[in-house]
């Protein structure tokens, strides 16, 4: 079973098109439809699960119909509407040492400050305002912290790592 920290969630799935199964699928952004998948994971009571795409039709640059196999009928499809959508982090092609400006993929991800404290896990990252913030998973609490490069001093994809200085005070309660 694949861990939930090696996928990324990349949209959602809509309603069912059709009477052959297709189930449209709205992508989080247009280079997330753009990967050529053999198949997603779709969030099922929690756990992701793979389903191998058999069609693909653009629809618009961020909308897709996607035909699953096995998946082939309007009822079948509509057991998966409103489902999160994910692909594996492998898959996304964001490797070590490459640079990536989408903060989803750090969900799962440490940090640790820059005394070598840990500060807790990205559990995931609000991008409702124009400042992009890391949920942070603290014990029992719940940090916002800044996604920004000034603050990040290095990243080690191996271990799901990230080292930040952060400002005193940041992650005082």
């Amino acid at each position: 079973m694949i861990s939930r920290d090696d996928i990324l969630l990349i949209g959602r799935t809509q309603k069912p098109y059709g009477i052959r199964g297709e189930i449209m699928v709205l992508f989080q952004k247009a280079a997330y439809a753009e990967i050529d998948a053999d198949f997603y994971f779709l969030e099922i009571e929690g756990i992701p699960v793979p389903f191998f795409v058999e069609e693909f039709t653009f629809t618009t640059d961020v909308t897709a119909r996607v035909k699953f196999e096995d998946v082939n009928d309007e009822k079948k499809a509509s057991r998966y509407t409103n489902a999160d959508v994910f692909l594996s982090r492998e898959a996304v092609g964001v490797g070590p040492g490459e640079k990536n400006d989408d903060w989803e993929f750090f969900v799962g991800y440490t940090i640790v400050d820059q005394h070598g404290e840990t500060i807790g896990i990205i559990r995931e990252v609000d991008n409702s305002t124009i400042n992009v913030l890391f949920v942070v998973e603290q014990d029992a609490n719940e940090l916002l912290i800044p996604a920004t490069e000034d603050f990040i001093v290095a990243v080690d994809v191996e271990k799901k790592c990230i080292e930040m200085h952060l400002p005193e005070g940041l992650t005082a309660e």
